[in-house]
């Protein structure tokens, strides 16, 4: 018998794939101040899993698929004039309910909405811990290839031009990153909740970081954990698995901005 025949262990590993890829990126969406830019990705998934079913192909290629478009489609956007928060909170509910609508029109295709919207970690099998891993493994060499480069485009963008490296570029990665994000994190928190796994371990982690590089491995430490206690409880409490999961990661940044502030004025 293999350990991971074990429904519990192969959520936990999901988990932590995850957040090993989502946090990191999460402190570029966070130090971009692009917090809605990751919920309106994930919020497109849900039309890619809808075209996925109609043309009878795998789910993965649909919500990567659409989720790369709509960040292009932001990325575009965002040079023409648009606010940037009034143009994301439009894609954003625009594209889920585009998506809802969309699903609702398969005939004979049984769709499970809920596991689509807050992930069904539960029911990760084999192949999908495969993809979720590959996933994760494909942004964590991205972001450490690119890393500097990512850094410093976002920093100073001249700064960046001075340096050699393209902005537009660099955020042409972020953007890829964030869709394999999405594609493979859908399974595991579903697409309401994907944005908070990408924001609130960063968040958490930033008022203790003194370097970049420390924030995101602090975030990826945060993600992981949060995803095992959160399945935990899930176990213990009979608690929607995903959900729990967020549940934690928010304990942490509770505790976190309590703790800050009392470090800070004691010197720490």
């Amino acid at each position: 018998m293999s350990f991971l025949d074990d429904f519990l262990i192969r959520a936990t590993l999901a988990g932590i794939g995850v957040a090993l890829a989502a946090a990191p990126l999460g402190c570029f969406v966070v130090w971009r101040r692009m917090a809605y830019f990751g919920d309106a990705t994930a919020h497109a998934a849900i039309l890619g899993v809808a075209l996925a079913l109609a043309f009878d192909s795998a789910i993965l290629v649909g919500v990567l698929g659409v989720s790369l478009a709509m960040a292009i489609t932001v990325s575009s956007l965002s040079n023409k004039g648009y606010a940037m928060d009034t143009l994301l909170g439009v894609l954003a509910h625009s594209a889920l309910a585009i998506g809802l609508v969309a699903v609702s029109f398969l005939q004979g295709v049984r769709v499970d909405l809920m596991a689509y919207l807050f992930g069904d970690i539960l029911a990760v099998g084999r192949a999908d811990l495969a993809i979720i891993w590959g996933g994760a493994v494909v942004v964590v060499i991205l972001l450490v290839w690119r890393w500097q480069a990512l850094l410093t485009a976002t920093l100073n963008p001249d700064l960046a031009y001075a340096a050699g490296f393209d902005p537009k570029r660099e955020q042409m990665v972020l953007t890829l990153a964030l869709a394999v994000v999405v594609a493979v994190a859908i399974k595991v928190v579903g697409v309401l909740l994907i944005g908070a796994l990408l924001l609130i371990p960063a968040a958490t982690a930033r008022p203790f970081s003194g370097t970049p590089e420390r924030m995101a491995l602090m975030a990826a430490g945060l993600g992981a954990i949060s995803a095992m206690l959160g399945l935990q409880m899930s176990y213990q409490y009979d608690t929607p698995a995903g959900p729990s999961v967020v549940v934690v990661a928010a304990v942490f940044f509770a505790i976190a901005a309590i703790v800050a502030p009392i470090l800070r004025r004691s010197g720490h």
